[in-house]
């Protein structure tokens, strides 16, 4: 699975609440296995639209769809 770029403004975002380093290796944990166990991948309700998330760390979660 590809991530596209992210956006400057979330890269700053990120850097703000020092969350660039947590977002680097989360985001090569997914690359490789979107389905790795410290990930905690789930889908989001309403099922349909097909949104998911995964942990960042206790407060942050990423969105993507498929």
């Amino acid at each position: 699975m590809n991530i596209k770029p992210l956006r400057t403004d979330i890269l700053e975002y990120l850097k703000e609440r020092s969350l660039a380093k947590k977002w680097e290796k989360k985001r090569h944990l997914f690359e490789k296995d979107i389905r790795h166990p410290s990930l905690h991948t789930e889908l989001l309700e309403p099922r349909w639209p097909g949104i998911y998330s995964f942990r960042l760390d206790k407060k942050y979660r990423v969105l993507f769809f498929i």
